[in-house]
């Protein structure tokens, strides 16, 4: 990888906060956007902006061939096995919403299970809870361990001719675990359920195929990945998808409409009511061309590598509490920690008078922290353009937090 080029990509790494040179560690929330990206989009609006499948004109000719592409994009870089299989929301949280709405409430009813873990983003928790309540299912959750890890054997056990579906994260936002997806789906295939896979946190950052990792469903968030806000993917076999009910109606969903019924357009345009954000599929194309020219395994490595740098000089900081897997090789570029003795929130608030950028708070995963005994943490999170310098200034502002807030060594 060559930082010094991928960096000169970024134009909002160039800017100042607070007096100092950024230093973006908050990719885990949202990632920044390469000039690639917002060019693309900014060629959209400046000479094919238009509504896609709706006209001849040559604008929406070029916008919905544009916008088909994407979808195209997109399964190759999931290792789909056909492009209608990806369906275009706003992020991984609507995909989430779309599977429970659409598939859950149909085939789900009392006496199932739902089957997921204390680790879960609460987008792919809270979704569960709803299902169980409005349909009489069980939701059944698997604790972890004290790093944030769930065992493979625990869901085995949890599994019965009555679960229906099984819905885990890839990669945590908490601990930066990357969890073994793949080694349960066969079981839970093999019990009659779905495998909703979130992979929010691990599409961005590490090489995922959808066949080799055993999913029925998976989601993701294209901010995640160099791409603009408010688009997402939503993938699912083709035979899920053709039994599932859409989630939205009205324009473009439709085959055919009459007074009193209506009948569904193909896949994926079944799931895709009214005008969709082209310009953000165009931009998430132009996204995975840029993690695809980089390489995702070399994004992983260097995630490994900066992974490794950081943990070895928060250990020197006394008063750091660190959790998670310490093997960097079980993990993404993801580090929550707290300073014992100060909020997270000041933390987070010093470090960015220092212009560091983290975050700060229970990440949308309040279970998995109240069981690792933090009600909060601080996290700081890293991406193909964060550098050992980016770490380094990252840790001196740390030090700075325990002088100015009052801590001694």
């Amino acid at each position: 990888m060559n930082l010094q080029e991928i960096r000169s990509w970024f134009p909002i790494l160039e800017r100042e906060v607070n007096g100092h040179p950024l230093v973006y560690l908050d990719n885990a929330a949202t990632t920044q956007r390469p000039r690639q990206v917002i060019e693309a989009v900014q060629r959209f609006y400046e000479t094919y902006n238009a509504n896609v499948h709706r006209s001849p004109h040559t604008l929406s000719f070029e916008a919905t061939e544009a916008y088909e592409r994407a979808h195209r994009a997109v399964a190759r870089f999931i290792g789909a096995s056909s492009w209608r299989e990806v369906v275009f929301v706003r992020n991984a949280t609507e995909g989430l919403n779309l599977f429970a709405y659409a598939w859950g409430l149909s085939h789900l009813q009392e006496g199932d299970e739902i089957v997921t873990t204390v680790s879960e983003h609460h987008s792919n928790l809270v979704p569960w809870q709803f299902l169980a309540r409005r349909t009489g299912a069980t939701l059944r959750v698997v604790d972890v361990d004290d790093e944030g890890r769930w065992n493979p054997d625990d869901i085995r056990r949890e599994l019965s001719e009555r679960t229906r579906l099984v819905a885990l994260g890839h990669a945590s936002n908490i601990t930066g675990v990357v969890h073994p997806v793949q080694e349960v789906a066969r079981a839970a295939h093999e019990a009659g359920a779905l495998v909703v896979v979130d992979a929010a946190q691990s599409l961005p950052h590490l090489p995922v195929n959808v066949q080799a990792l055993g999913a029925d469903v998976l989601v993701a968030s294209g901010h995640k990945m160099l791409g603009p806000m408010g688009i997402g993917l939503f993938w699912a076999r083709r035979e899920v998808l053709e039994e599932m009910d859409p989630f939205l109606y009205g324009g473009n969903m439709i085959q055919t409409v009459t007074l009193q019924e209506a009948t569904w357009n193909e896949l994926p345009w079944k799931f895709e009511a009214g005008t969709p954000n082209v310009a953000g599929a165009v931009g998430l194309e132009a996204a995975l061309q840029v993690l695809e020219k980089v390489g995702m395994e070399a994004i992983y490595q260097h995630e490994v590598v900066l992974t490794t740098y950081a943990l070895e000089r928060l250990a020197a900081i006394p008063d750091v509490e660190v959790y998670g897997p310490r093997d960097v090789h079980d993990r993404i570029g993801v580090i929550s920690f707290n300073l014992r003795g100060i909020h997270p929130h000041d933390v987070a608030y010093v470090l960015d008078q220092q212009g560091v950028a983290v975050r700060s708070g229970h990440h949308c995963a309040q279970p998995l922290l109240e069981r690792l005994g933090a009600g909060n943490t601080v996290r700081a999170s890293f991406y193909l353009y964060n550098t050992k310098e980016d770490v380094d200034r990252w840790i001196e502002a740390l030090q700075r937090v325990r002088t100015i807030l009052g801590v001694s060594s």
